[in-house]
Parts: C-alpha cells; structure tokens; sequence
C-alpha cells in the first residue's frame, strides 16, 4: 500500500478487500497494513446455464430476486463532500499567557506603549493524500429466452443487481469506517506511551479497582455478582467522563509543535461508540432504561458489533496512522493490540472520512457485444486529528493490555502539522 500522506492518489481497492475479508467473516482477525418437504437453497445446478452470462439457469419456473437494500453504520463520521482542492487546511489558536495589568504600573512623568505588537499563535495542521477505488458492471441487452420468462422478469433481474451494487458500495463505506474508528483506538494506544499526564486510553478494570478498593480481573468482573456492581459503576464514570471532555483544557489530546491547544467538545458534539454485547448484557440484567435512555442519549452514540473482524468482536489489531509530538508521522510506527475494546469517546473532528469526489457513469453500448458497462468511482479521503479530544476504553488493566502484540496495518490520512 502506498503512502496515504502525500499528493497523489492512492488504490484502495487491495486494502479495501481486506477489510471487507474481516468484517464479513471470510478471514477471522489478521493484521491490516474486517429434509423431505423443506426446500434448502443449494449451488448444485440440475439444469442448463445460459450462454450469455454463464451463470444463470434455464427457466423452469418461478424466479426469485434475492435482494434487500443494505442500510450502512458508522453514518456519522462522514463529512461535508469537498469538490476540489488537494489538501484540507486547519488552523487553531493557542492561548498565550495573560499579561500584567499595566494600569498599577504608572509613574509621573513617563507613559506606556500602548502599540506594543502581541502576534496571535497559530497551529496549522494539513490532511494529504487521497483513496481512490471503483465498481463496475456488466448489464447485456439482451438475454436469451431460455433464462427469462419475459421483460418484465428481465427488468426485476436487472434491479437485482443494480441494487445489489449498491448494498456493496454501503457495505465499503461502512468498512472503511469501520478502520477508520479501529485507527483512531489504535493512534491514542500508540500516543499514549510517549505523551504520558494525558488521558488517552482509560484502562476501564485499573480505575474500577482503584475507586472501589477491589482487585478483580476483567474475567472476574464480567463474571457473577460482580458484573451489576461494574455496570452501575461504569454508567457514572462514563458519564463524568463526558462532562470533563466539555470542560476547556489540554487532557484529553495531543500537544505538538511547542503549541498547546485548549480543546473542549460539548456533549452535542461528542460521539460515542460503545461495544454492542456490553451493552446487550447490561440492558439485560441491569440498568436497561438508564443506560439507553440517559447515556445513551447523553451524546451521538452508536452500538459496535465488532471493531474490525467479526470473528473477532472486542478485538483491534493496526498499525495505526498518526502523528507524535512533533507533528511528524513516525516511519515505523509499532503494532497495536487490544483484546477488549468496550468503547470510545471523541470530538466529531477527532476522525472522520471526507468523500472529495465520486460519480458513477455508463459507458457508450458495445454494439458487437449487446451490453453496457456502468462504472462507479470513489474518491475518499480518511481523516485522524489527534489534537481534538478522544479517549479509549479499554475493559482490562494496563498490564493485561500490553501483553499482547500484533503486526497489523491501518491506512488512514493524518493530520500533519504544517
């Protein structure tokens, strides 16, 4: 895979595979760098293809059109759609100390310089590179008899695959989102190694033992009594948690260049993607209505099935894309591992996917052949911000969490500091 933080253009197509092998389970977690009466549907086919496609029956019956629109998740991180331009421009004013006051200073006979220049500071950060990927089809004009019982049927066979596209399009939308959050955990778990005194990840089993006086493992919480008690105990923390996101200060991200930052994200302007069978489990056995209609109305939220592989549910597995203090993105960044994700809380500018350019078109009939090509072309470009406010959370204690260490691969365009 190309670098991503560049001019130019990068195929996404090899990457965007991967992702899609995991996440529908046709590859379990890997590194990225997701009798007699009973009709049972079968691939054996009894009867004749035609010769047009190759890969459709003889009619011998009623068809059946085996479609349904595809509704994609991870909605909100999709941005405004940016027409032209290489390169995404963000600047941010740092906060410069405050000053004596001038006015006890006075002194007979002598006067100040009112006209004293105090220059603003600026912190620039720039997003480079764009993702380019494609989808095509083949749709004949005609199609043998044999096949269809009428144009009707061939009209319906047609809409089939149309919209059979387009569930793959959602689905890659989705999935690319998908990366883009495991990014984000993955970029505040490598961040938060060098840039300690900053809340990057919350290590969800060290502060419940801390506050309470146990020493459980993240086993024995999820496990009997213990769970109701964790479950009560996380809704106030989560809770306070996102009250101090609002709160103006430099905790919760990244400082670079020399420029401290002041962030704050209100809670409208919080996202919060929680881990779907903790959730499950807590509306089942406690909290149900408090956590679904306090906290998690408490900000934009959404439920995750899985962060990356489906086989793999609580599991994230990247090299992750970011940037360190310096506003420099590492050559060799290392691998990150986490074995149970249970959410994550972020600024809406934090991460994010911006869709520069697509369009879809058909090309001119192919006479000779009877068919039409239609295209579909993707321009995307994948964002992290590292100096807007994210925090991690993770369902273990740290020591348990750096026990493990995967090799993996994110692509995902990072802020760069210009």
């Amino acid at each position: 895979m190309a670098n991503v933080n560049l001019l130019n253009f990068n195929q996404l197509a090899t990457i965007l595979n991967e992702i899609n092998a995991q996440a529908t389970g046709s590859k379990g977690l890997a590194p990225v760098n997701e009798s007699e009466f009973i009709s049972v549907a079968q691939a054996t086919l009894q009867t004749g293809y035609d010769p047009v496609i190759q890969s459709i029956s003889q009619v011998l019956g009623r068809t059946i059109f085996s479609v349904r629109p595809y509704d994609r998740k991870f909605k909100g991180l999709f941005m405004d759609e940016q027409r032209f331009g290489a390169r995404t421009r963000k600047l941010q004013a740092v906060d410069k100390p405050f000053e004596e006051d001038d006015r006890i200073k006075l002194v007979d006979g002598q006067s100040i310089d009112q006209q004293r220049v105090n220059k603003p500071v600026v912190l620039e950060t720039n997003y480079y590179g764009q993702n380019v990927y494609q989808k095509s089809i083949t749709v004949f004009r005609d199609q043998l008899d044999t096949a269809f019982s009428s144009s009707a049927e061939f009209g319906r066979f047609v809409s089939m695959i149309m919209q059979n596209v387009q569930d793959q399009i959602e689905q890659a939308h989705e999935n690319t989102a998908r990366a883009v959050v495991s990014n984000l955990i993955g970029a505040k778990k490598a961040v938060s190694a060098t840039d300690t005194g900053k809340t990057h990840v919350l290590y969800l089993v060290d502060a419940y033992n801390a506050e309470t006086g146990a020493s459980l493992t993240r086993d024995q919480i999820l496990s009997g009594d213990n769970f109701p008690k964790f479950a009560k105990w996380l809704y106030g923390f989560l809770k306070t948690l996102s009250g101090m996101m609002s709160e103006r200060s430099y905790q919760y991200h990244l400082d670079i260049t020399g420029k401290p930052v002041a962030r704050h994200t209100p809670v409208r302007m919080q996202k919060m993607y929680l881990f779907t069978p903790y959730v499950n489990r807590v509306g089942a056995s406690v909290l149900a209505d408090v956590y679904h209609d306090e906290l998690l109305q408490y900000a934009d939220h959404e439920e995750v099935n899985y962060w990356q592989a489906i086989k793999a549910p609580a599991e994230i597995s990247v090299t992750p894309a970011y940037i360190d203090s310096n506003g420099e993105i590492p050559e060799n960044p290392e691998a990150v591992a986490i074995d149970y994700v249970l959410g994550v809380i972020f600024d809406e500018e934090a991460a994010g996917i911006t869709t520069v350019n697509q369009w879809n078109a058909a090309a001119p009939f192919n006479a000779r052949g009877g068919y039409t090509n239609f295209f579909w072309h993707f321009t995307d470009r994948y964002n992290l911000d590292l100096t807007e406010n994210a925090v991690v959370l993770v369902l273990d204690t740290e020591e348990g969490s750096e026990s493990s260490n995967v090799v993996g691969t994110a692509v995902v365009g990072t802020a760069t500091a210009g």
